[in-house]
Order: structure tokens, then C-alpha cells, then sequence
């Protein structure tokens, strides 16, 4: 196969009309730019994202970075060391961590971080542990149970 040879497949490239070049091409006198204006001269299209003059919107974008993802779960975190000051044998959850301020709100989810030393019998009923905290819980004779909702979506049952 030489390039000589190649060619593209029927139909697949279509002839470009040929502006200004006179009324009997049928594009003639404006060549397809409209009546005079800015638009109608050589070189007078505006950049991009130009509002006439005005403050375009990329300006007036605050200037953050990044995205946040829909689907993505924010925990509200509480360390061990906060645990510690619940009496032996409570049971920790959202509301008694609402009670004495370790969170902000009731409907947000919550995880206990590893961070620290717990020294009493908790049971502790929150919507995620991590595994440092899940032990030092355990070494210090308390129980973790996890809330159903915190969980993966797949666990949870789609209306189909």
C-alpha cells in the first residue's frame, strides 16, 4: 500500500463553501457575517469568556481549587483521649457526644480515631472506628457495635 493509494471513505469529507467571493456564488456581500459590527470585520471576534467589558465570570470565581465529591462520606472525628472522659461503663453514641460538645451535630456521621489513651469500660456505638481505636476500645474491655446506615451502599437494599 502506497500513499498514493489512500484515501478516506465516501462522504467522509465535505468541501468547504468558499465565502466573499462575489453575489453569483450565492455567498456574496456579507459572506455569511452579518451587517457591519464588530463581528463582521477581519480579527474582530473577542476572546474567549469577554461579557462586553464587564468582570467575566472566571474573574469573579473565588479563586478554591479542587472539587468535592458527591458520594464522598465526611465523618466528624472524636479521639480516644475524648473518650476518656465518659464514666466506666457508659455507653458512648451521637447523643452523648452531642451532649458534651465532641461533635457538632446529631446528623452527621461519626469516627473514632485511635488518638490517645483510654483507660475505661466503654460500649461504644458510633458509624465507624478505625482499627488502632477498635483495638485500644477492646484492650480496655469495651465493646464497639457500628451503625447499619454508615455502611456501604451496596449493603443498603435500591427500590427496584
Amino acid at each position: 500500500m502506497d500513499l498514493l493509494t489512500l484515501r478516506s471513505n465516501k462522504g467522509a469529507r465535505h468541501r468547504k463553501r468558499r465565502v466573499g467571493r462575489g453575489n453569483g456564488s450565492g455567498v456574496g456581500t456579507y459572506s455569511g457575517r452579518g451587517m457591519n459590527g464588530q463581528n463582521a470585520r477581519s480579527g474582530g471576534k473577542r476572546r474567549p469568556g469577554f461579557e462586553g467589558g464587564q468582570t467575566s465570570f472566571i474573574q469573579r470565581m473565588p479563586k478554591l481549587r479542587g472539587f468535592k465529591n458527591p458520594n464522598g462520606k465526611r465523618y466528624q472525628v472524636v479521639n480516644i483521649s475524648d473518650l476518656d472522659t465518659f464514666n466506666n461503663g457508659e455507653t458512648v453514641n451521637k447523643d452523648s457526644l452531642l451532649k458534651k460538645n465532641l461533635i457538632g451535630k446529631k446528623t452527621g456521621l461519626v469516627k473514632v480515631l485511635g488518638n490517645g489513651k483510654l483507660e475505661k469500660e466503654l460500649t461504644v456505638n458510633v458509624d465507624a472506628v478505625s482499627k488502632s481505636a477498635e483495638e485500644k476500645i477492646a484492650k480496655a474491655g469495651g465493646k464497639v457495635t457500628l451503625n447499619k446506615l454508615a455502611e456501604k451502599k451496596e449493603d443498603i437494599p435500591s427500590k427496584e
